[in-house]
């Protein structure tokens, strides 16, 4: 590791712990040159699966770009920073974890909406508005009244399972 202050290449690590959940190490160096201290954040570099679109294109998986729909969808619903983290990280663990070297867009934006749904219903059906290209009212109705007809994400956490988890 570089120095940032001197550009000197011999530092040493006076302190190491883990950071972020456990998804990161913070190392604290001091340089051997010029003394000076300084952090480093040590993270896994793992490849996610390529994203591909309905026309047949592949593209790498965008974080940004997920964030930027899953926020433009919770805009103005109260649901805090901290949750919508949380969603985005299940989601990155969830695509990462499915073992698939390609996942199609539409399995993608499903893993979103029971996401969604999980955390504010509103802002899952704005999501689901645009992701499933709603034409009409009676498009948004349908969507409106299937929900009503499912438990809440509540009373979901609620029930007892009939079949024991697998874990």
């Amino acid at each position: 590791m570089h120095c940032p202050f001197c550009g000197a290449e011999d530092t040493k690590v006076i302190d190491s712990r883990l950071a972020s959940e456990g998804r990161q190490v913070r190392r604290r160096r001091e340089c051997l040159s010029c003394g000076d201290r300084f952090t480093t954040f040590e993270t896994a570099e793992l490849v996610m699966p390529r994203i591909v679109k309905n026309d047949g294109s592949r593209e790498p998986f965008n974080m940004d770009k997920l964030s930027v729909g899953i926020y433009r969808a919770l805009e103005k619903r109260p649901v805090d920073s901290e949750s919508v983290d949380s969603l985005l990280s299940r989601l990155k663990h969830q695509l990462r974890s499915c073992g698939e070297r390609e996942v199609p867009s539409r399995q993608l934006g499903e893993w979103v909406m029971q996401a969604l749904w999980d955390l504010d219903q509103v802002a899952y059906v704005r999501f689901a508005s645009v992701y499933r290209s709603f034409q009409d009212v009676n498009a948004f109705r349908e969507e409106i009244e299937r929900l009503e007809n499912q438990p809440s994400p509540a009373a979901r956490k609620d029930q007892i399972p009939l079949l024991p988890d697998d874990d």
